[in-house]
């Protein structure tokens, strides 16, 4: 792959593969050997195959497939929350540096559920690389955007999961991210709110901020994508333009 040009792309995998090792226990007969010995039978199941592509900086990408295609495993591997078994994944600001990335990968990732709303903010919000001033600064805002405030000092524990979306979702948005990885919950609550998140990802969108987001709503695709990849079974199937790859992928599902 051609080398870029500085701060021309956001996000640059090549070559990315990941496997993971499953293992097999077995019968009852097969678990006592083992204890005397023996060894469990281990199968490798290969999530992502040897792919390739760049996401421009300001460009929002979605990533469609059906389940199993190996789509949570790319944004996993993204976030850095997988390591990959070969190929690599760069995250880079303007700059050519290091991107601050905020990922919402999974319903309740990066929160202590014995803690309350407001420190949880502080505990995922440093998580997430804000220090002590800027999630002081930015509590109010948090909690505002999530429609929180009658909660927010509640554990984490009696909350519903739309409240623990809405949380997570405020936090990550407020962190002033260069990229934003979301999978399955770029838009939460109910329909006043899902608007608000459409402004707000308009508004990140503007300020060319890198969005590439995992979601089997294709409405929610149609809505704010500019670019989608297909993944099937590990692999790209199709990568380009919205509308005539949601063309060929409802085709494929009907």
């Amino acid at each position: 792959m051609a080398a870029a040009k500085l701060g021309a792309n956001a996000i640059e995998v090549t070559n990315l593969s990941k496997q993971f090792r499953i293992h097999h226990r077995g019968s009852l007969k097969q678990a006592v050997m083992r204890r005397l010995g023996g060894k469990d039978h281990v199968e490798m199941f290969t999530a992502l195959r040897d792919i390739s592509f760049t996401v421009p900086r300001g460009q929002t990408l979605a990533v469609v497939g059906r389940n199993g295609s190996g789509k949570s495993t790319l944004l996993g591997l993204l976030a850095r929350v997988y390591k990959p078994t070969s190929g690599t994944a760069l995250l880079m600001a303007a700059d050519g540096g290091p991107a601050r990335v905020a990922p919402l990968l999974e319903l309740g990732a990066g929160f202590h559920h014995e803690l309350t709303g407001l420190e949880n903010i502080g505990f995922y919000g440093a998580l997430l690389g804000m220090n002590a001033k800027q999630i002081k600064e930015r509590t109010e805002a948090i909690v505002e955007f999530a429609e929180l405030a009658q909660k927010v000092d509640t554990p984490l524990y009696g909350w519903n999961d739309g409240a623990k979306l809405r949380l997570g979702f405020s936090i990550a948005v407020h962190t002033d991210p260069d990229i934003l990885l979301v999978d399955e919950v770029l838009a939460v609550g109910d329909e006043a709110f899902q608007n608000k998140c459409y402004k707000l990802i308009g508004e990140l969108q503007s300020r060319q901020k890198t969005i590439l987001f995992v979601s089997h709503d294709l409405n929610v695709v149609e809505r704010v994508a500019n670019r989608i990849l297909w993944l099937n079974q590990g692999e790209i199937a199709m990568d380009g333009d919205v509308e005539s790859i949601l063309a060929e992928y409802r085709a494929s599902s009907a």
